[in-house]
């Protein structure tokens, strides 16, 4: 049975198989760290029977006025352990963190290329709401969606308005 919990400081030292797929995202100690200070509530960790990490979760909640907000920093499950209903029961919890803190949507940013994720994502509900040129960097720069899904207190779904043309990073707000 798999258990979802709040990550501690030793799950940072467990979750490689995790990590080592090349779509996430992988951060140094420090802003795990940081996460894990500001916004505890929104990093959550799914564990095997067995200890093994499964998949992570990590968010937290900014803005402000109409766009007090929840955002994913990063969702991941190992390869192994795809394909269960984890990415979902991960963005199920932050979802109602979100929702419990009064934001008005949530939102993440996932590669243009990871068809897999964006399928996953409209499924839960979520939406383009912009395309943000060159947000990721590598060998070849590659742009992303930023996707958003409103929440109760957006009774008028204003917050997921899909904006028409594509930005730059340095222009989000």
């Amino acid at each position: 049975m798999t258990t979802i919990r709040l990550l501690t400081c030793d799950d940072l030292f467990k979750f490689n198989n995790v990590n080592l797929d090349p779509l996430t995202e992988t951060y140094g100690l420090p802003f795990y760290m940081q996460y894990m200070a500001h916004w505890p509530e929104y990093f959550q960790v799914a564990e095997s029977p067995n200890g093994e990490i499964m998949g992570y979760i990590m968010g937290k909640s900014e803005g402000r006025a109409d766009n007090w907000h929840g955002h994913v920093t990063a969702l991941t499950v190992a390869p192994e352990y795809r394909r269960l209903g984890l990415a979902e029961k991960l963005m199920n919890i932050l979802e109602d963190v979100s929702e419990k803190k009064m934001c008005y949507f949530v939102d993440l940013f996932v590669r243009v290329s990871n068809k897999v994720a964006v399928g996953m994502y409209e499924k839960l509900g979520y939406s383009v709401y912009r395309q943000v040129i060159e947000y990721y960097s590598g060998e070849v720069d590659e742009d992303a969606f930023d996707m958003r899904k409103a929440l109760s207190r957006d009774v008028e779904k204003k917050s997921v308005i899909p904006i028409p043309h594509p930005v730059r990073p340095e222009e989000l707000d």
